[in-house]
């Protein structure tokens, strides 16, 4: 994912910021302990929501340890991790080299080749295990592929493949909990898909990349469109969240449901006041 699904720190308990770094935390070193330094660098906030949201929804009851970090090597931080941890860094793996592929077909990007040729191995392992997981991946991404080949100016139709890939991914089981496990990921999905490319624009821009939003941008009222826009997509997105049965960890959940997923919306309206003086 992109990075825009975190907590609003200045808003959230000291003892609820602990426990949510200590999830985080939790997901590197299951990363590491999986995948290596490889996996670690796939690292994201979005799949430590994931990762709490999920345990909150199954009360899945956590392991308490103490490590090393790479970055902080001279402190030991606490880490919790549980069956959802793993199973959140082997989607992430997934999605990671599903990223590259795209990087290396659209940019003949190196990175992209590195990428994919590092994650190879362990995608199709993760791929083996989680069977629907890797299709939706799959399938998602090949249909917006072939709208951006098309230059579809659609942003909604765009969006519709991230949303439907995450629905997949949010479904951990096949039980009463899916229905709304599914629409929150697949409303979460089409916000990130549109926050993405609002963020992304002037880049797109400037490099000739596809994005939906390059033939309406110049349009009157065209930022007031794109928030009302996200407005509605998360907007949906917590409606599905309030009727899951979440008790546990609740106040870090709502933190970035209700206030986190617009800290880059907030940092990318700051940034163009700064270049309009």
């Amino acid at each position: 994912m992109f990075g825009y699904v975190q907590i609003r720190k200045p808003e959230l308990k000291i003892k609820d910021y602990e426990v949510y770094h200590a999830f985080y935390c939790g997901m590197c070193e299951r990363l590491g302990t999986r995948y290596g330094v490889p996996g670690r660098i796939t690292l994201t906030y979005d799949m430590t929501f994931l990762i709490i949201l999920l345990s909150s929804v199954y009360d899945v009851k956590c392991r308490h340890g103490k490590r090393h970090c790479i970055v902080h090597p001279a402190k030991k931080h606490n880490i919790l991790y549980n069956k959802i941890t793993d199973y959140c860094a082997d989607v992430n793996i997934l999605l990671s080299y599903c990223h590259c592929l795209d990087d290396k077909a659209d940019d003949a990007s190196l990175k992209g080749s590195a990428g994919v040729l590092l994650y190879k191995k362990s995608a199709k392992k993760a791929a083996g295990k989680y069977k629907r997981q890797a299709y939706a991946i799959k399938q998602s991404l090949a249909r917006l592929s072939c709208i951006e080949k098309e230059n579809n100016q659609d942003i909604l139709k765009a969006a519709d493949c991230f949303g439907r890939l995450l629905a997949e991914i949010f479904i951990y089981k096949e039980d009463t909990f899916k229905i709304y496990l599914g629409d929150m990921g697949y409303y979460l999905g089409r916000y990130i898909y549109i926050m993405d490319a609002y963020d992304d624009l002037q880049e797109d821009i400037n490099k000739g990349r596809y994005n939906p939003f390059k033939t309406v941008y110049k349009d009157t009222g065209f930022k007031k469109n794109v928030y009302e826009m996200l407005l509605n997509e998360i907007s949906m997105a917590c409606g599905a969240f309030e009727q899951l049965p979440c008790l546990d960890y609740i106040d870090i959940l709502r933190n970035i449901l209700y206030a986190g997923v617009w800290n880059h919306y907030d940092y990318i309206c700051a940034k163009e006041k700064e270049d309009l003086k």
